[in-house]
C-alpha cells in the first residue's frame, strides 16, 4: 500500500537509532550468555560454508587452469632450451671424438709413455678443533690408510690444501688461505710465474711476479710443478683485484664448505735418476779419501 512521505522520513530516522539498539543489545546477550553466542556464530559459520565453498569452487579451477597454462609456457621454453643444448653437445662431442682420434694418433707417432696414475684416498671433513693452524680442516679417514705428509687434498672443483700430520685415523690438512701456505703458482694468460700467499682470510695474495708482466683480472691460476710433491696444472683459482696492484686469488673450491676431499699422493709420480758420474758416498758417512799424489810413487 502507498507509504506517505512524512512516514517514510519518520522511518528513515528510526533506522539508525535502531541498528544501534539492536548491536547493543547483541553485544550485552555476547556477554551475559558466550556460549549462546558462540554456538549462533558456528551455525551461521556452518550455513555459510557451502556458499564459501561455491564461492572459491571458481578461484581454484582458475588458479589451476592459469597454472597449467604457465606449465605448458614453461614447457615449450625448456624444450627449445634442451633443443639447443643437444645440439651444441652434438657439435662439442664430435669436436671431441675427433680431437681424441688426433690425440691417439699423435701418441702412437711419439711412442707416448703414460704418465703414471697418482694413488689417492677420500674422508669426510670434520670439526677441527686443535692445532697450530687458523685454516685447517681435519680429515676422518680409515684406520692404517696410506696417507702422508705432503700429499695434496683437492675437492670436486680444485686444489684445497696439503697434508702437515697424519695419524692413525685422522689427518690435517693445511688449507691454502692459512698464512703458512706459500705455492708457486703459474697465471695461465700471461704466462708469469708467482707465489701465492695465503693471509687467514678468503682470498690468498699474489706476490713475487714480474712487474713487466702483471696478473690479468680473471686468468686463471694454476700449480706450476716447482714443487716436487705438488705437479703442474692442478686448478687453482682465478685472479681478482681488490684494488689496484693488488691482485688475489679466488680459489676454485668452495673452501667454506668443505665436504669431502681426495687426497693424491704424487710423490712417487717422477723419480729423478742419478746423475751421470756420480760418486756414491761411503757406508761410514765419513769423508771420502783424497786420491794419491801422482809423484808420490816416483819418489817412493
Amino acid at each position: 500500500m502507498p507509504v506517505s512521505i512524512q512516514f517514510r522520513q519518520a522511518l528513515g530516522k528510526l533506522v539508525l537509532p535502531a541498528l544501534i539498539l539492536v548491536a547493543c543489545g547483541v553485544i550485552l546477550l555476547g556477554k551475559a550468555d558466550r556460549g549462546l553466542i558462540e554456538k549462533l556464530r558456528m551455525n551461521t559459520a556452518d550455513l555459510l560454508a557451502p556458499a564459501y565453498g561455491l564461492v572459491a569452487w571458481p578461484q581454484e579451477k582458475l588458479r589451476w587452469v592459469s597454472g597449467n597454462l604457465q606449465d605448458i609456457r614453461n614447457l615449450e621454453a625448456e624444450n627449445i632450451r634442451l633443443r639447443t643444448e643437444n645440439a651444441s653437445l652434438r657439435h662439442w662431442y664430435d669436436v671431441a671424438a675427433a680431437l681424441a682420434d688426433e690425440n691417439a694418433t699423435l701418441k702412437a707417432n711419439l711412442h707416448w709413455i703414460p704418465d703414471n696414475a697418482p694413488t689417492f684416498v677420500s674422508g669426510r671433513v670434520v670439526r677441527d678443533t686443535s692445532g697450530l693452524y687458523a685454516r685447517a680442516v681435519l680429515l676422518a679417514l680409515n684406520p692404517d690408510t696410506a696417507v702422508r705428509k705432503g700429499g695434496i687434498a683437492l675437492d670436486g672443483a680444485g686444489l684445497v690444501g696439503r697434508v702437515t700430520e697424519v695419524g692413525r685415523r685422522s689427518a690435517r690438512v693445511l688449507l691454502i688461505t692459512d698464512s703458512s701456505s706459500r705455492l708457486p703458482v703459474t697465471l695461465e694468460s700471461s704466462h708469469a710465474a708467482a707465489i701465492m700467499a695465503g693471509d687467514n682470510s678468503a682470498l690468498p695474495r699474489i706476490i713475487f711476479y714480474p712487474q713487466d708482466n702483471v696478473p690479468i683480472e680473471g686468468e686463471r691460476v694454476v700449480t706450476n710443478g716447482e714443487i716436487e710433491s705438488l705437479p703442474a696444472g692442478l686448478p687453482v683459482g682465478h685472479v681478482h683485484y681488490l684494488r689496484p696492484g693488488q691482485p688475489v686469488v679466488v680459489p676454485a673450491a668452495d673452501l667454506d664448505h668443505v665436504d669431502m676431499l681426495r687426497v693424491f699422493d704424487y710423490e712417487d709420480s717422477v723419480v729423478p735418476p742419478d746423475a751421470p758420474g756420480r760418486v756414491p758416498l761411503p757406508a761410514g758417512g765419513g769423508a771420502m779419501p783424497l786420491p794419491a799424489h801422482p809423484d808420490q810413487g816416483l819418489h817412493g
